[in-house]
């Protein structure tokens, strides 16, 4: 209708300069290489005693750009109109059609593209009179990049009489799709919640007559964004059940609107009441529909990704208790080696598997789950540094580890000599795992995590296997450890330089927990642990004083896993200055950095994550990358996961990633964002760096 209206519009003109019968009344156009905007009028002339004009904004929008509605979603500005300098205009009422969804920088936005009409409701101050329209425009209007508009549109009606149908028409096609209010429509919601726990908005609606392609469009105050809706109609097709996730809430936020679409049919409900307890939907989704091929290629992945987890940092901590079960094997035999391995081997399964249970249970309670998130926990993180401290203290000859003597006489009778400390080795090593993610792991997880309960167990148990093949190897060719060398005492040597290993990995995790709790939390769980070590080492030397020295040490430990909940956490200091200016992670913020033609690096990462501190040490804060991302035409993101942050939660979800490290690179022509390998090299930051800025990064392979 918009084009008709331009191809009408030369000819009437022309026909009204020879005298012919009358014109609509259209403004001048305001043009631009992203739209083209005129003001419309239905009445050529304001007829006796008439109270009111029926106008539109027309916008005619370029190919590859859009304009906002009045909630734009997570970025974007809606237009805007002053009628300041109008004559004989007492209000003016700014309609808005029914959106459409789009989708970039892993973000929603609501709006329109090739065409839309506003109309607008113009009520007169002095009734048949003529009127002076002046409509000053202030709009976003955004392709790659965004461009800010303000123009003015200016319309004289005189006094007279005349209807232009071309202009009624469209006026009229564009005010049907203004959504309905509720009693005019025959969609009914029944109910919407938003718990506090959960961090997303459900609703339930019903239509007599069925749905057909739904869309639902929350509004909950300025500065409230939500992502895209899960949406699921019932086996009848009246129910509709939508779920969306609330990444950014207002405070306090305002009330809840829903504009609710299936085609050209919209109807919006204001003022809608929230409960807490969210309506059921109509079907469960389904967790089995992918294909055979794609979970075989997955399970692929996932061992291949559990096999390089051995050779991550991540991992080389436990390096001290395999490298100590080796020398000790070695003078064993081979059935000793290979048994022993065995349960290694099965120590690593048994932690996948059950942490596969873990991630079942937690899914079906509702809870979001991701790939390492178990070290933002202060008591997780506190019980591995009081095992691993044990484990340093044991390698230097304070004290040895071993099992109660009628446990051990019992594993003994079971298995020959017992194997639950090569057992435990293989499940430690699967714990310090969790907090890497190696190559071709990150989709293995995502495609874990986003499937069914089958689906999880078997890519868990993938990754165990390949996490423990080398284990399986030694126990294949339990010959191998007799290429190690005789004992002697180079043997204490080694054992010393494993027990700083494991020291060190345990000042690494205090670290860690000051960055999740606080710095005082840390120092208390250290001044326990050294009092645990301490009374587990008097238990040696003075063996009168063995059930004094032990009740103090287990109480100690006891005191030490209870300091997080008494220790109350602390602000997250800002980040040092480094090589990099990092800017905070905010997701909107991504969008409005590409329109203003930049390349934007986010590194989701952690204090946690060894292998993102090595890309950082090793990638990141190197020639030539460093010198990248000083750049003016690039902005460096960083969004620190240390703690729990469900912003951060949210992007990784909607970028199908569930661990980290997580490195994506958004630009002018990469709206989508171009995702990295877990362990970067330059060359594929380089490359992605000059990809989505759509030109040659100073000091990209070729220059």
């Amino acid at each position: 209708m918009i084009g008709l209206i331009r191809r009408v519009l030369p000819v009437a003109l022309c026909v009204a300069t020879l005298g012919g019968p009358a014109v609509a009344a259209v403004s001048n156009p305001f043009e631009s290489p992203a739209l083209t905007a005129r003001l419309v009028t239905v009445e050529d002339g304001i007829g006796p005693d008439a109270g009111g004009v029926s106008a539109g904004l027309a916008l005619d929008i370029a190919e590859g750009w859009k304009t906002y509605w009045r909630s734009p979603g997570e970025v974007g500005l809606p237009p805007e109109v002053d009628w300041k300098g109008s004559e004989n205009v007492a209000a003016a009422e700014f309609q808005w059609p029914a959106p459409m969804r789009f989708r970039a920088f892993g973000i929603e936005n609501f709006g329109y593209a090739g065409e839309v009409v506003h109309p607008i409701r113009i009520t007169l101050a002095e009734p048949g009179e003529s009127a002076r329209l002046r409509a000053a425009v202030s709009m976003l209007a955004c392709s790659d990049i965004c461009v800010p508009l303000q123009f003015d549109l200016a319309l004289d009606i005189p006094a007279g009489t005349g209807i232009d149908q071309v202009s009624a028409a469209t006026i009229a096609e564009w005010a049907a799709r203004v959504p309905a209010a509720p009693e005019a429509s025959d969609m009914e919601l029944r109910a919407a919640a938003l718990p506090a726990e959960d961090g997303a908005l459900t609703v339930a609606l019903e239509r007599a007559s069925g749905w057909r392609s739904p869309d639902v469009f929350p509004e909950l105050g300025q500065g409230t964004a939500f992502g895209g809706p899960d949406i699921r109609v019932s086996a009848d097709g009246r129910t509709l059940w939508a779920a969306l996730p609330v990444l950014a809430l207002a405070d306090p936020p305002g009330p809840l609107t829903l504009t609710v679409t299936d085609g050209p049919d919209a109807t919006t409900f204001e003022d809608v009441a929230i409960a807490a307890a969210p309506p059921p939907p109509p079907y469960a989704a389904e967790g089995a529909a992918r294909p055979w091929s794609a979970l075989a290629w997955t399970l692929a992945l996932a061992f291949g990704g559990g096999l390089i987890l051995n050779a991550m940092p991540c991992v080389l901590p436990v390096l001290s208790i395999k490298l100590s079960s080796a020398l000790n094997a070695a003078q064993t035999s081979w059935r000793r080696v290979r048994t022993g391995f065995l349960a290694t081997a099965a120590g690593t399964m048994a932690f996948m598997l059950a942490l596969a249970g873990v991630v079942i249970g937690l899914q079906a309670l509702g809870y979001a789950i991701g790939w390492g998130t178990q070290f933002q926990n202060p008591y997780f993180l506190t019980v591995l540094t009081l095992v691993l401290g044990l484990f340093a203290a044991s390698f230097f000859g304070l004290f040895d580890i071993a099992l109660p003597p009628g446990l051990a006489t019992r594993l003994a009778a079971a298995g020959g000599r017992g194997h639950a400390g090569d057992f435990a080795t293989g499940a430690f090593a699967a714990v310090l795992a969790t907090p890497c993610s190696a190559p071709l792991l990150g989709t293995a997880v995502a495609f874990a995590l986003t499937g069914s309960a089958f689906e999880v167990v078997a890519i868990f148990a993938a990754m165990g296997l390949g996490l423990a093949l080398p284990y399986l190897i030694v126990a294949a060719r339990p010959g191998l450890v007799a290429a190690l060398p005789r004992p002697g005492r180079w043997m204490l040597a080694v054992k010393a330089v494993l027990g700083l290993m494991l020291a060190g990995t345990a000042a690494w995790l205090l670290w860690v927990l000051a960055g999740v709790r606080s710095e005082a939390l840390a120092w208390s769980v250290a001044a326990v642990l050294a009092g645990v070590i301490a009374a587990m080492g008097l238990m040696r030397a003075r063996p009168a004083w063995r059930g004094g020295a032990m009740a103090a040490a287990l109480g100690l430990a006891v005191a030490m896993v209870a300091l997080p909940a008494v220790m109350r956490p602390e602000a997250r200091a800002a980040a040092e200055d480094g090589p990099i200016a990092w800017v905070p992670f905010e997701r909107a913020e991504i969008a409005r950095h590409v329109s203003e033609g930049h390349a934007v690096f986010v590194d989701v990462t952690a204090d946690w994550c060894l292998t993102c501190i090595a890309n950082k040490s090793l990638v990141l804060e190197r020639a030539p990358v460093v010198d990248a991302l000083a750049l003016p035409s690039v902005l460096a993101m960083q969004a620190d996961w240390t703690r729990p942050d469900p912003r951060i939660s949210a992007f990784l979800e909607a970028n199908g990633r569930f661990g980290i490290p997580f490195n994506i690179v958004f630009g002018p022509t990469a709206p989508e964002g171009i995702v990295l390998s877990e362990v970067l090299t330059p060359g594929a930051v380089m490359d992605a760096l000059a990809t989505a800025a759509g030109t040659r990064v100073a000091g990209a392979p070729g220059e």
